[in-house]
C-alpha cells in the first residue's frame, strides 16, 4: 500500500479488505467507504515489548488500527508530511513524528543513544529528547511529520552528518548514531537544546531533518 500525497500536509491511503494500516490517534481527517478505526494497544507488529518501549518514550496514546474497504485521508496539526518508501530496510523515527504506516511493516523500539554508550544516555536526558526511536522494517510506506518541511541529507562513508537532536526526524540505511556534546559539563547546565548537542550519523544512508527545532 502506498500513500498518495494530496499536498504537503495531507496524504491519502486506499484500503482493501485484508489490508490494514496503523495511524497516530487523531490523524484521520476524512474517509470514504466502509472503514473502521480501533485502538491498538500492542504497538503494531512489535508486540508487548514495542508497546513498553513506546510508553517509556513518553508516548501514552495508542496507535489506531485502520481496516476496511475505502479511502482515508490523514494529517495532523498542520504539520508537513514526508512519505518514505521502505524496500526491506529499517527506518528509525521519533515516535511522536510517526503519522501512519503500512500494517505489513514490523515495528520495534531502539534506544537512540545505544551506540553512544552510557554518556549518550546521560546527554540524551539533558537534551530532553526522547531516548527511544520507533523502528519500522520491511516493505511498505511510512508517513512522518515535521515542522516547516523536511530535507533529506545523504550519509556517505567518511562524511558523517551532525544533526541537532531536536531537528532530527528519522533515518535509514547502514548508519551508526552517537550523541555528543560540544561543551563541557559546566557549560551544559541550563542548556537543553541547540548546537551544544549533536547527533552524529555515520555510514551509508539518509537522515531526514526538519526545518524547525520545535517539538511536536
Amino acid at each position: 500500500m502506498a500513500f498518495r500525497e494530496i499536498n504537503s500536509k495531507m496524504i491519502e491511503a486506499r484500503l482493501v479488505p485484508g489490508q490494514r494500516l496503523f495511524s497516530q490517534r487523531g490523524a484521520m481527517l476524512a474517509y470514504r467507504g466502509d472503514v473502521t478505526f480501533t485502538p491498538n494497544l500492542t504497538g503494531g507488529q512489535g508486540g508487548v515489548m514495542s508497546m513498553i518501549g513506546r510508553r517509556v518514550a513518553g508516548e501514552a496514546t495508542p496507535l489506531m488500527t485502520v481496516e476496511g474497504d475505502g479511502t482515508v485521508m490523514f494529517g495532523h496539526g498542520g504539520h508537513h508530511i514526508q512519505v518514505v518508501e521502505l524496500s526491506g530496510d529499517t527506518l528509525y523515527v521519533e515516535a511522536d513524528r510517526l503519522l501512519a504506516f503500512d500494517g505489513t511493516l514490523e515495528q520495534g523500539t531502539m534506544f537512540l543513544g545505544s551506540q553512544g554508550g552510557v554518556m549518550g544516555l546521560v546527554r540524551g536526558q539533558v537534551t530532553g529528547q526522547g531516548l527511544f526511536t520507533t523502528t519500522l522494517r520491511g516493505h511498505g510506506s511510512v508517513a512522518v511529520m515535521a515542522h516547516g518541511g523536511v530535507i533529506e541529507l545523504p550519509i556517505t562513508p567518511g562524511r558523517p552528518v551532525h544533526v541537532d537532536p531536536q531537528a532530527y526526524v528519522a533515518h535509514h540505511g547502514d548508519v551508526r548514531n552517537k550523541l555528543s556534546t560540544a561543551l563541557g559539563w559546566r557549560d551544559m547546565v541550563g542548556r537543553g537544546s541547540g548546537e551544544a548537542f549533536q547527533l552524529e550519523l555515520s555510514g551509508s544512508g539518509v537522515v531526514y531533518v526538519q526545518a524547525s527545532e520545535e517539538k511536536l
